[in-house]
This record gives structure tokens, sequence and C-alpha cells, in this order.
């Protein structure tokens, strides 16, 4: 017997970062939908995901749209007015530092991720995430190594991840002017470790993260929320630099719900 195979699908990187979305497309498994997130690093300030549905052959009109951390900040903040003028639909999910310091940044990015899809008013018929997989998307989906430089759509969702939160990081720095979040944006650079030493962490920091931990115990302070008993970061992402692990900083409850959601 005979068994009848579809035709193979061909993607050429040569075709740009529009490719990918437009091939699934083509085979019917549109609308497709890019996720990324902002803020895994730092430990100051909201994780901030972002889903986004491109129109289809918008290409034309987003040139310059690429991984948001490639891009200046006056570009993205134009690409971000484009995206919210083009784009068929998209969401943003803000993940507060005590939910980070209850959960465990990765399982609180994998739900983000859940919730940022989830709360579309447009079903996606297949959705693209940046780097690693999602267990329990709504939609059939597939992790894309270094997505935001390779899919436009989650290049878009990159976007407005990061200007979302590089906003509200401006914004905190109106509220705790001494660390300088609107330099940093919440990362762990030398003057934002300094201040952290020099005056303790404020609430918008994530007390589960072993430098934080450290600032407060100099100063005697008990975090502001709850934090999750043995979860004390042991490793702390420095500014620009790839987390070494997809789990380095989650807490053993949050492994364990991992786990139960990939079995």
């Amino acid at each position: 017997m005979t068994m009848l195979m579809p035709p193979r699908a061909v993607v050429r990187g040569s075709a740009g970062n529009w490719a990918l979305q437009s091939t699934l497309e083509r085979r019917g498994l549109g609308p497709v939908a890019g996720v990324d997130e902002a803020g895994r690093g730092p430990c100051a300030g909201p994780l901030v995901i972002a889903a986004c549905v491109l129109r289809p052959g918008d290409a034309s009109r987003f040139e310059g749209l690429n991984d948001s951390k490639l891009m200046t900040a006056a570009a993205r903040d134009r690409m971000y007015d484009l995206v919210l003028k083009r784009a068929l639909d998209h969401s943003v999910v803000v993940v507060p530092p005590a939910d980070i310091d209850w959960l465990g940044i990765h399982v609180m990015n994998i739900e983000g991720m859940r919730r940022a899809v989830a709360q579309m008013e447009t079903h996606p018929g297949y959705v693209l995430t940046d780097g690693f997989k999602v267990p329990g998307m709504p939609a059939p989906n597939v992790a894309v190594l270094k997505g935001d430089q390779a899919a436009a759509c989650v290049a878009a969702a990159s976007v407005l991840a990061k200007v979302t939160r590089d906003r509200i990081m401006a914004d905190l720095h109106d509220r705790h002017p001494e660390y300088g979040f609107n330099v940093h944006k919440g990362y762990c650079t030398p003057d934002h470790t300094a201040a952290l030493m020099e005056h303790g962490p404020c609430a918008e920091h994530r007390w589960s993260y072993v430098n934080v931990a450290a600032a407060a115990a100099k100063h005697g302070l008990a975090a502001p929320h709850r934090v999750a008993r043995g979860t004390t970061a042991q490793a702390v992402v420095q500014n620009d630099a790839t987390p070494a692990d997809a789990g380095e900083l989650a807490t053993s409850e949050g492994a364990e719900q991992m786990t139960r959601a990939e079995a």
C-alpha cells in the first residue's frame, strides 16, 4: 500500500525573517503567533511576555524589524508603535517580582507565555516561541533557535515586551531614583550592585535572588512578599549575558510543577 505524504515545506534562510511564518501560513497553519519575553536576567523589576500575530504579506511595512536587543531605543520605539498599529492581534503579560520569588523565573516565563497566547482574541493556528519549548500552549507550537531574529512575529513580540518593560523601569526610577533603574533596567551592573548594597533592596527587587538576599541581610530587611523556602538563586545573570540554563533560577516547587506539566 502506498502512503501519500504531504509535500515537504522548505524554509530558506535567505528569504528573511518572514519566511518561516509565511511557509506555515501557506500550509494552512495560520494565523501564526510569535511569543517572546523581556526581563529574565535582571534582579529587579517584572518579567514581561508578549504574543503577536502579524498580518500575512505585511513584510514590506516592517523593514528593520529584528531582535529588540539588536535595535536602538529609538528604533524600538518606532517599531513598537508600528506593531501596535499594524499587528492583527497582540497581548502583553506583566509578571511582578512577587510571583517570580514564589514560583521561580522559568516557571513564570512558561506560564506568562501561555497567558499571552490565551489572552489574544485571535486563536493562532501555530505558535513560535523563542529558544525553548512551552508545554501546555493552546495551539501547536515549536521552539525556534534565536527566534527573535529568525521569525518576524517573534521579533515583534520581543519589541512589545522590551519596550513595555523599559517603560516600566523608567517609571520605577521616578519612585526609586537611588538605584538607577532608568539606566540598567534592573540588570546586575556594577552601579546597580553598589546601590543595592548601599541602600538595600526595595519591593521591586527579586528577593529570591542571591545578590538581593545578601543585600537584604546586610540591612536587616525582610522580604515584603512571600518567598518560597529554599529558593534563593545560586546564580545571577549579568547584564547582556545569556542564562547558562533555562531553569537556573526556578524554585524547587516550580521545577516540580514543570515536571508534572511535561510528563
